[in-house]
């Protein structure tokens, strides 16, 4: 018989409390209550809530009330299912919306319902959630799963998260379809082993200023984006969604809040000249700084910077590739320390001991390094050399 206590400190696995009631813990610490019984031979089990929400004793009430019902001939899943018919796509928007409070950035949601509407809606979207199986699975994850593997593995760690959802309400009984470990991972290839992780394709150092000549000679929003991306090292999502009030023209920064940091810390960038000077006139400090031409108070898509470097014949380049021509510039012709550079990538620290005494954002150092950055920019257009910082 299980406790509150128990309930409470259980390590991951299933716990059982008598008569068929099991107390579930997933890695995550999660927990959730199921009745197992059998109707016609067959096994079931029934989701009866998730704990805190669903206490030790509201469990059992529900485990009693489960057990009349099969006493009386009735199969509990089988009613909820009749009374209860949700699809897959219901059952996701509910289980985004109750994760929702819980989550530090907003991205996640956002991040959650993009995805799903992208792979999962048009493929299972509309089956009812309960019915969902294996082959739906694979159906849905194949077209991607060797393309874009990282994306794959993200999708379907998600649609398992919707089924355990569906099962710990009740709508839903059986193993989860879209498990991996003892299940698709029989079916499919390890997602890190489909192929080798490629790299944002990178612009080399010394061809950059001459890139940036040209660069310079194209009007429109979404060049300069990709002339201010380039300038200040920072990420295209970052640089999309600038907003006026982030600036401070009179200081030279631009502060971009944790909400829209990938690692959820406000990032400050200095701004060298060259950097103020693309972004134009100031405008309402709600505003975008780099908003859509062709739809009022959006940003520009995440294709149209990679669109002006198609129409400059750059094929072979990506936006993001500007990261690692600022990174390898930086760790090759200069002599300014490595944290000062991973700091202006706005990268954490994966080395404990060594980000304990991280405890400044180096930014007056980040100063000098976006300010040489512009300069050797310049500098290697005029007279075709790379600037030498002292090591």
């Amino acid at each position: 018989m299980l406790t509150a206590r128990k309930v409470d400190t259980a390590k991951p696995g299933k716990h059982g409390d008598g008569r068929g009631l099991f107390l579930l813990v997933k890695a995550s610490g999660a927990r959730s209550w199921v009745l197992r019984y059998q109707v016609q031979g067959r096994r079931r089990d029934l989701g009866l809530g998730a704990y805190p929400d669903v206490s030790l004793a509201m469990a059992r009430d529900r485990a009693a009330e489960a057990r009349r019902l099969i006493a009386e001939g009735e199969d509990p899943i089988g009613m909820k299912q009749r009374a209860n018919p949700k699809n897959f796509k219901d059952a996701a928007l509910e289980l985004i919306e109750s994760k929702r409070p819980g989550w530090k950035n907003a991205k996640h949601a956002a991040q959650w319902t993009a995805t799903l509407e992208t792979y999962v809606f048009p493929k299972i979207g509309r089956m009812q959630v309960a019915k969902i199986e294996t082959p739906d699975v694979i159906s849905t994850l194949t077209p991607i799963w060797t393309d874009k593997p990282e994306t794959a593995n993200r999708v379907r760690q998600r649609i398992e998260a919707v089924i355990d959802y569906a099962t710990a309400i009740g709508i839903r009984s059986g193993d989860n379809p879209a498990r991996w470990r003892g299940h698709l991972d029989h079916l499919l290839p390890k997602p890190k082993k489909v192929r080798a992780v490629k790299h944002h394709a990178a612009l080399p150092h010394a061809e950059v200023a001459d890139f940036m000549a040209e660069l310079d000679k194209r009007d429109g929003v979404s060049a300069r984006a990709l002339r201010f991306a380039i300038l200040t090292a920072a990420r295209s999502g970052e640089v999309r969604g600038m907003t006026w009030d982030e600036v401070d023209l009179a200081a030279s920064v631009w502060i971009v809040p944790a909400e829209r940091m990938k690692a959820g810390k406000e990032h400050r960038v200095p701004l060298s000249e060259a950097a103020v000077s693309t972004l134009g006139d100031a405008g309402d400090k709600d505003a975008l700084v780099f908003g859509s031409e062709a739809k009022r108070g959006k940003p520009i898509s995440d294709m149209s910077m990679t669109a002006v470097l198609r129409r400059m014949g750059r094929d072979g380049i990506t936006v993001h590739g500007f990261r690692s021509t600022f990174r390898d510039w930086a760790g090759e012709t200069t002599g300014f320390p490595r944290e000062v550079i991973e700091a202006a990538l706005a990268h954490g620290i994966k080395d404990k001991a060594e980000a304990a005494y991280a405890r400044t954002d180096l930014f007056d150092k980040r100063r000098k390094l976006m300010e040489a950055w512009a300069l050797t920019l310049t500098k290697q257009r005029r007279d075709g050399r790379v600037v030498a910082f002292p090591k």
